[in-house]
């Protein structure tokens, strides 16, 4: 039977409620969505599943652990969402992160990946869903992403456009019930990030079976 290692990396929205002392535990949120999908559609293959979903990281703290969380694991397939942080966290007084020094930590995540394991790479799009006070993070969020895009035609296998999709999702519904907070998804929200990262990866687990 073939054998796959998942590495699912990022943030909060990752961890999604993890157990943090098993690697395994999926959490409630995305990962979790996405898992099942995945694990379903491909009976014949024997997935292990990895979160390393930390609350409160931010791409340099991603980078700070990428020898024991990514480069240690050697992932056959790891996937990154990160960006968030990178914003909330200096919203208050919009002190915020220049965008080159993102794009370094970014990169140091993206040149350990292509240079150091032989790991398909997906990265995932930061979202901000409106949420009236925090609508302004769009004054940074919105050139991180483009930092972000611009680093995945260098890097990623797969890139998961997640915060056009989740707009995509909003025309005739309401982008409130996804999230209670802007950030971090709901169970409908997961559910659908989750369908749209099994769509998106499958390209990447199908060219590992050939």
């Amino acid at each position: 039977m073939k054998k796959i290692k998942l590495l699912f990396q990022g943030d909060s929205i990752t961890h999604g409620f993890r157990n943090e002392d098993d690697c395994h535990d999926l959490g409630i949120r995305y990962v979790k969505f996405a898992a099942a999908l995945i694990k379903d559609a491909y009976p014949d293959v024997e997935f292990e599943f990895i979160n390393l979903g930390v609350c409160g990281n931010k791409a340099h703290n991603i980078a700070d652990r990428l020898e024991r969380d990514i480069i240690d694991i050697q992932p056959d397939i790891v996937s990154i969402l990160v960006g968030a942080n990178d914003v909330w966290h200096h919203a208050d007084d919009r002190s915020w992160i220049p965008n080159e020094k993102f794009r370094a930590s970014y990169r140091t995540i993206l040149e350990g990946i292509r240079t150091r394991t032989n790991a398909k790479l997906m990265m995932m799009e930061p979202f901000l869903i409106p949420v009236e006070d925090k609508k302004f993070f769009r004054e940074d969020l919105d050139f991180k992403i483009d930092v972000i895009r611009e680093l995945a035609l260098e890097y990623a296998d797969v890139y998961l456009p997640t915060d056009g999709l989740l707009w995509s999702a909003f025309i005739g519904d309401d982008p409130l019930s996804y999230s209670d907070d802007g950030i971090h998804l709901n169970e409908k929200g997961a559910e659908f990030v989750g369908k749209k990262y099994f769509e998106y990866i499958r390209p990447i687990i199908d060219s590992l079976l050939k």
